[in-house]
C-alpha cells in the first residue's frame, strides 16, 4: 500500500506485524499516540472546533505541531477539516466516524490511567527510594 514516497508492507500475517515499522497500522498508530495526537483526539471528542479553540484547549502545543498533527489525522482520515470562505478563512476541524471510535477508546484509556494515577505514583516513588 503506498504512503507518501514508499511503499508500505502489512507485514507477516501470523500477527507480527505490530512489531514491524513499515505496517500500515503502526504508521497510523504513531500519529495516533504522538505527542499531540492523543490530545487533539481526545480535544476533538467533545465536538467540532476551530483552530485556535483547539490550540488554547491544548496546554503546550504550538501552531506549527499542531497544524502538523492535523495535517496526519486527516490524512490518516480520523479528522476532518472544513474551511469557511470568509476573511480570513475559518477553518474547522471534527472527529470522523473512526476517528470518533479511536477518540474513545483513548479516553477510555485516558479514565483508567486518571483512575489509577494515584496508585503510579505511589510504586513510584517507593521504586525511586530503592534505588
Amino acid at each position: 500500500m503506498p504512503v507518501g514516497n514508499q511503499v508500505v508492507k502489512a507485514g507477516p500475517p501470523d500477527g507480527r506485524e505490530v512489531f514491524h515499522s513499515n505496517c500500515a497500522a503502526v504508521q497510523v498508530f504513531g500519529h495516533v499516540t504522538s505527542r499531540w495526537g492523543i490530545w487533539v483526539l481526545l480535544g476533538l471528542h467533545d465536538g467540532p472546533q476551530r483552530f485556535f479553540e483547539l490550540r488554547e484547549r491544548i496546554e503546550g502545543v504550538s501552531e506549527k505541531m499542531l497544524s502538523q498533527t492535523l495535517r496526519n489525522l486527516v490524512r490518516d482520515g480520523l479528522v476532518w477539516r472544513r474551511v469557511e470562505p470568509t476573511v480570513p478563512p475559518q477553518v474547522t476541524y471534527g472527529l470522523t466516524e473512526v476517528g470518533g471510535g479511536t477518540a474513545e477508546h483513548l479516553s477510555s484509556m485516558f479514565g483508567w490511567i486518571k483512575d489509577n494515577a494515584g496508585a503510579i505514583v505511589d510504586r513510584q516513588a517507593r521504586y525511586d527510594e530503592a534505588r
